[in-house]
């Protein structure tokens, strides 16, 4: 892709950073990228060297949402090709909300349409200040329902009435108050505040970081039944008997540091 659309790195930290490049163009994304990111984010789910994976973008801009030619070009699409083009945009967010690594998104600037949804499929997100929000697709006679599972799962039911039918801008502050966001960090802090808390993700256990975050979705979407509660069980039981639960436990009991702390 043209200027590098999409970089990233490793570090020998175990942190991944994957960065938006459009900076020109607000890091509006299109089918192209989509497919990189996808590409991407299976990699790092892999890599057994990645802890931590952070989201940032270049420029003024975390995310405008889609490419202007992107839409031109799905405006001529029939049914049937919206609906394949949507679904590699919704395998994109789905393998990023699902990502078997803790995700840090690092926002400032303008976020909007499919820019909150990459925000509201990461696990932690931190905003500047000055970031501004809006779900804005009702404006354009379309609405947001590849991202919505990620959004509502965000923001609740009740500010997704207001927020998906309105389009309006929203503040940072009002992104935190809705639990869009769950820091404010001034801009030039973003990174720093985000290697904080990638240091303390990574004193946990990898596999427990991966299930925890499948058990959280398991519990958000049921009913605390019978079947909850046996799966629960099954599920602390698997992982007690584990070697990273083993390590883990007789680490503590030893008073000594795992070993997936280096």
């Amino acid at each position: 892709m043209p200027n590098d659309a999409l970089l990233h790195t490793i570090e020998t930290n175990g942190t991944a950073v994957v960065t938006l490049n459009r900076p020109k163009l607000h890091n509006a994304f299109d089918d192209e990228l989509i497919a990189r990111l996808t590409t991407l984010f299976h990699e790092l789910a892999s890599n057994d060297e990645v802890r931590v994976v952070l989201l940032a973008a270049n420029g003024k801009s975390f995310s405008a949402g889609a490419d202007l030619n992107w839409m031109r070009r799905m405006a001529a699409y029939s049914e049937e090709e919206n609906y394949q083009d949507a679904m590699r945009l919704a395998d994109m967010l789905r393998t990023l909300n699902t990502l078997a690594k803790p995700t840090i998104a690092l926002v400032h600037g303008a976020t909007f349409g499919g820019g909150v949804g990459l925000v509201a499929c990461c696990d932690m997100v931190l905003a500047a200040p000055q970031a501004s929000f809006s779900l804005s697709e009702v404006k354009l006679g379309i609405i947001p329902s590849v991202i919505s599972p990620y959004v509502v799962s965000a923001i609740g039911e009740r500010m997704s009435r207001h927020y998906l039918l309105t389009a309006e801008r929203f503040s940072a502050e009002e992104a935190l108050r809705i639990q869009l966001v769950h820091e404010l960090v001034e801009q030039d802090q973003l990174r720093s505040r985000a290697d904080e808390i990638a240091a303390v993700l990574k004193n946990n256990g990898p596999s427990a970081l991966r299930e925890c975050k499948d058990l959280i979705r398991l519990v958000a979407r049921g009913s605390v039944d019978r079947e909850m509660i046996e799966e629960t069980a099954r599920r602390i039981a698997r992982i007690r008997a584990s070697g990273e639960g083993q390590e883990g436990l007789g680490a503590f009991l030893e008073k000594r540091k795992p070993n997936w702390i280096s």
